[in-house]
């Protein structure tokens, strides 16, 4: 897993970079996902391959705290940048004759640069909190890596505030984030079921489907992961350990494998699919109105 996660998002780097019609706003937010994607391998796994392979399961206090700040931050950016992607993927069907205009290269870079800094400040009050606490119980995760909230548990102290901010964090910023690309997606899909050929919507398909895999993968085992530290009650160990590291390293290894042969390859779709909704722009005026400036 962490051979193909460094791997596979290193090439979808050195594609974007070397393929000057990759040069698109999509491409850029999946250029950050990717390094996003390596940020995450590099502050968890050689760690984690320590544990298995040496029996290295000592980490320093700092650094656990560290790989903590790392590894939820990188999850916030994630979760904007699929936000990011989805607004891209909204106006490139729904208003495709302005998509070059709105999405300018600058704008993108803002975008770039305002998900990086939501991240940052959203998460850095986690390792703060976590570090004020005394620890005087078992120093024992019952995980290969410092979360958050596994972390907090072994303190002694009240740890309500770290739970109630985790839970913000959750819902608040994450929620938001979902809600807002399932609303992209309902302006997406009624403008692809208004297509007149099936041959259309399969290509408009094959533009968001990938986006929408990794998505659920990201989303579904993020919000159980989150709330089983939190209400469920005699979790078993094995599983305790087990489905954090999916919920890790399973998205990593899938973005290079479903962006690369489902979003990368067949780039000569999108193309198409742009001219065609170009061609006929009465017939969305109603759904996805746009003018020409």
């Amino acid at each position: 897993m962490y051979v193909i996660a460094i791997l596979g998002n290193f090439t979808i780097l050195f594609i974007v970079k070397s393929e000057q019609s990759l040069h698109v706003p999509m491409y850029y937010f999946l250029c950050m996902l990717a390094i996003s994607y390596l940020v995450l391998c590099m502050s968890t796994l050689p760690k984690m391959l320590s544990i298995f392979w040496f029996k290295s399961r000592e980490i320093d206090f700092s650094a656990c705290l560290t790989q903590m700040f790392f590894i939820h931050c990188v999850s916030v950016i994630e979760s904007g940048t699929f936000v990011a992607m989805g607004f891209d993927r909204y106006v490139a069907i729904c208003h495709p004759l302005r998509h070059s205009i709105i999405l300018t290269n600058p704008l993108v870079a803002k975008i770039g640069l305002a998900i990086v800094l939501r991240g940052s400040i959203v998460i850095l009050p986690f390792s703060l909190l976590a570090r004020q606490w005394p620890y005087c119980r078992t120093n024992v995760i019952p995980q290969s890596y410092c979360g958050h909230m596994a972390v907090v548990k072994l303190a002694c102290a009240d740890i309500s505030v770290n739970s109630y901010y985790g839970l913000f964090v959750l819902f608040c910023v994450l929620g938001l984030d979902a809600i807002f690309i399932a609303m992209t997606y309902v302006q997406i899909l009624r403008v692809i079921f208004s297509l007149p050929t099936n041959d259309a919507r399969f290509k408009a398909f094959g533009t968001c489907g990938s986006h929408l895999f990794v998505i659920l993968a990201f989303y579904i085992p993020g919000l159980i992961f989150s709330l089983m530290y939190r209400f469920a009650q005699n979790v078993p160990l094995h599983f305790q350990v087990l489905f954090p590291n999916v919920y890790l390293f399973i998205p990593p290894m899938l973005n290079p494998i479903i962006y690369g042969f489902l979003y990368i390859v067949p780039t000569h779709w999108r193309p198409k699919l742009d001219t065609e909704l170009q061609l006929r722009p009465n017939q969305h005026q109603s759904k996805c109105p746009y003018h020409i400036q």
